[in-house]
């Protein structure tokens, strides 16, 4: 067996266990109890829970007046109606007048859980798992002239919102995506000659001061995208996203601010961040400082007023002389 079959088949298996591991784990739990969980999987892995995001949906299926599933795809059901009755949405609406059925939802919550494998920023592990919970949403045929079949399936949020959701069953764990990044950053690399903006940006954390004091996976994941373009060719995309639960941390800096105001500015922003440089890479990212910062950086240092570190201002003269973000 050749190396690369060994891993692909380690992570196969990983994998499959925590898809099994979590078809059984309680969400009550929580995400820290679940990394833990995770742990035991591989003794080589430390799993840590460092990011949910929350706030999404997914279409689910279709329930009776007495909340029995009649379909398990709302959209596919939909679609297969519609052909019932030749494409005719009006036909569609007056069938099922008064039929009182109610479409269903998966509200989810995306729990990221990370593992260092290497001393690289990029020397991690990302496991995505989703908590799920089906819940009973609109009452599909309460609009008597939908525009069209997606209106009538996903109607917009403000509708949806005036109807109480009704939990259809327990909340449940489900393992949405697991990523071996350095091998997943390999493969992006491969796809063009020159460095992607994510390599500058892992590349710009392991030089500076921030990849000198802390680990890049304890503040950052991965949104990761994996599709085939027109020629049917794999395509890899990678997107930092701060590892934040709560408030993003604020720049308070004047406008214009400079010398030793930017300098007290940049330290409180670091400061709520807990590590140095966070503003630098937050301002690719969240936007939360403005680009024009870094020329005031630099404008500081050439006056002979440096207040970081000689291998922060370099990694900021290169974004300078060729700028990149998100």
């Amino acid at each position: 067996m050749s190396v690369a079959t060994a891993v692909v088949d380690k992570w196969t298996d990983f994998e499959r266990r925590a898809d099994e591991l979590c078809l059984g784990f309680p969400v009550s739990s929580g995400a820290a109890g679940l990394a833990g969980a995770l742990s035991g999987i591989d003794s080589h892995l430390c799993f840590r829970d460092v990011l949910t995001r929350g706030g999404w949906y997914r279409l689910g299926g279709v329930v009776d007046r007495d909340g029995n599933h009649l379909a398990d795809d709302l959209a596919a059901w939909g679609e297969s109606e519609l052909e019932n009755v030749d494409g005719d949405l009006h036909a569609l609406v007056d069938a099922f007048a008064g039929s009182g059925l109610r479409a269903t939802r998966l509200l989810g919550k995306t729990h990221y859980l990370v593992a260092s494998t290497g001393e690289s920023a990029g020397d991690f592990v990302q496991v995505e798992i989703e908590e799920l919970q089906e819940v009973v949403a609109h009452e599909l045929f309460a609009v008597t002239a939908p525009a069209s079949l997606e209106e009538l399936i996903d109607p917009p949020r403000e509708e949806v919102a005036k109807a109480a959701y009704q939990p259809l069953g327990a909340p449940y764990y489900r393992v949405r995506r697991i990523t071996e990044v350095a091998a997943f950053l390999q493969r992006m690399a491969a796809q063009k000659p020159e460095p992607q903006s994510v390599h500058r940006f892992l590349d710009a954390w392991q030089s500076s001061s921030a990849g000198n004091a802390t680990t890049f996976s304890n503040h950052w994941v991965l949104a990761v995208r994996e599709y085939l373009d027109r020629y049917r060719q794999p395509v890899f995309q990678a997107t930092p996203v701060a590892a934040i639960n709560g408030i993003m941390p604020r720049f308070d800096g004047a406008f214009g601010a400079q010398g030793l105001a930017l300098s007290a500015a940049l330290q409180r922003f670091d400061r709520q961040a807990g590590y140095p440089m966070a503003w630098f890479f937050h301002m690719l990212t969240t936007k939360a400082v403005s680009h024009a910062v870094t020329r005031a950086v630099i404008e500081d240092v050439q006056a002979g007023f440096s207040y970081l570190p000689e291998r922060d201002v370099v990694v900021i003269k290169n974004w300078l002389h060729r700028p990149y973000g998100f």
